[in-house]
C-alpha cells in the first residue's frame, strides 16, 4: 500500500544514510548562506493541523516561512537523502522515530536550554536536537454500549487473547500503529514483536487504513474496540457529539501505554529557525494544538482543551526514539510478514 511503501522507503533511507556515513567518515557541512530567504520548513503535518498556526508565527514575528508538506516518513526520507546540503531550516515532525532518524544522521543543530526545558525531558531529544511539541497517546476507543472497561485489554500482549477475536480494529498500515509496534519491538525484542502481531492476526480483527476509520466504525458498532490515537475521538465529537465512545488509555504501561511525540528540529545556524521552533514551545502555539488538533500540550502551564488524564498519570515506557528508528525497518517486514496487512 501506499502508505507502507513510503514508510518502507523511509527506513531504507535511514539504514543506506547512515551506512554511508559511517563508511565515509563524514559530518555535517555548512551549507549555504540562507539569511535573506525564507525560513524553509519540511513538515510532516498537514497544512490542515499546521497551517493557521504557522500564519501566526509570521504575523506575531514578522519572519516570513516556506512550507513544504509531505508524510513524516516522506519528508524524513528527503532529509536523510539530502544530508548536509539541504535546503531545509527546520524538520516538524509528527512521530519521534523520524526525529530520532534524523539525529542519529547527525543533521540536527543543538537547541538551547530556554527551548528545551520547557518541556519534560521524555519528550526531548536526550541530546538536546529536538523537542517535542504536542503528545499524542495511544489509546483504546470503545464503544460504551458494547463493551465495559472491564471487559477491555489491560496491555498490547492481551489483545491477542482469543476472547477477542473478531471485536476489535486495526490500521497495520497506518504509521501510528507501525510506530506503537516499533516502540515494543526496542522495548521487547523481535520474538515478542513477532508472536505479539501473529497473536493480533489470529484474532481476525478489523482492517481499516486510518485512525478515523476506526473510530468511525466503533461508534457504528462494527467493532466494540479498536487502537487509536487519543485525538481521533475528540475530533469525531465535533461532528456528532453524542458519540456512544469514550477512550481508554492501557493501564500496564512500556509499550501500551505509548506517548508519541509530535516534535522539531533546526537544519541550520539561522536564528529565525531556532525563533520558530521556540515559538511552537510557547503558550500560543501549545494553545493551538491543545484547541485546534486536541493533542496534549507538552510545555508547562497550558491545558488540555478537552477532558484527558494528566500526562504524568498516563502510564508509558521512556524509550530512545533513536533506537526505536533503528528497528523500524524490521518493524515493518515484521508487521508485513505477520498477516494483519491484507
Amino acid at each position: 500500500m501506499r502508505e507502507e511503501s513510503r514508510a518502507r522507503t523511509f527506513a531504507g533511507v535511514v539504514a543506506g544514510v547512515l551506512m554511508l556515513g559511517v563508511l565515509l567518515g563524514c559530518g555535517v557541512e555548512e551549507g549555504p548562506d540562507k539569511t535573506t530567504d525564507p525560513v524553509l520548513i519540511y513538515s510532516g503535518r498537514s497544512e490542515a493541523l499546521v497551517g493557521g498556526l504557522l500564519e501566526i508565527f509570521e504575523e506575531e514575528t514578522g519572519v516570513e516561512v516556506q512550507v513544504r508538506y509531505g508524510s513524516t516518513t516522506e519528508m524524513a526520507a528527503t532529509l536523510l537523502e539530502e544530508g548536509a546540503h539541504t535546503p531545509a531550516d527546520v524538520f516538524l515532525s509528527q512521530d519521534a522515530a523520524a526525529l530520532g532518524a534524523v539525529s542519529r544522521a547527525g543533521l540536527f543543530r543543538e537547541l538551547n536550554d530556554e527551548i528545551l526545558s520547557r518541556v519534560p525531558e521524555r519528550f526531548r531529544s536526550p541530546s538536546g536536537e529536538w523537542v517535542g511539541v504536542s503528545g499524542r497517546a495511544r489509546t483504546i476507543v470503545y464503544n460504551t454500549e458494547r463493551v465495559s472497561l472491564g471487559e477491555l485489554p489491560r496491555s498490547l500482549q492481551e489483545v491477542g487473547d482469543s476472547r477477542f477475536r473478531g471485536r476489535f480494529g486495526v490500521a497495520p498500515t497506518n504509521g501510528s500503529f507501525q510506530a506503537h509496534m516499533a516502540v515494543f519491538r526496542a522495548l521487547h525484542g523481535a520474538e515478542a514483536l513477532d508472536a505479539l502481531l501473529a497473536a493480533m492476526a489470529r484474532n481476525e480483527p478489523g482492517r481499516y487504513p486510518k485512525n478515523s476509520a476506526i473510530v468511525e466504525a466503533v461508534i457504528a458498532g462494527e467493532v466494540d474496540w479498536g487502537l487509536v490515537n487519543h485525538y481521533y475521538l475528540w475530533r469525531a465529537r465535533k461532528e456528532t457529539p453524542a458519540a456512544v465512545a469514550e477512550n481508554y488509555f492501557f493501564p500496564v504501561g512500556e509499550a501500551s501505554g505509548f506517548v508519541n511525540t509530535a516534535g522539531a528540529g533546526v537544519l541550520s545556524e539561522r536564528a529565525e529557525a531556532h525563533r520558530l521552533v521556540a515559538f511552537l514551545v510557547s503558550e500560543t502555539a501549545q494553545s493551538y494544538f491543545a484547541r485546534e488538533t486536541f493533542e496534549y500540550p507538552l510545555a508547562g502551564g497550558v491545558d488540555p482543551a478537552v477532558e484527558l488524564p494528566p500526562l504524568t498519570e498516563v502510564a508509558s515506557a521512556s524509550v530512545d526514539f533513536g533506537e526505536v528508528s533503528a528497528v523500524f525497518e524490521e518493524t515493518l517486514a515484521a508487521i508485513a510478514a505477520s498477516g494483519l496487512v491484507q
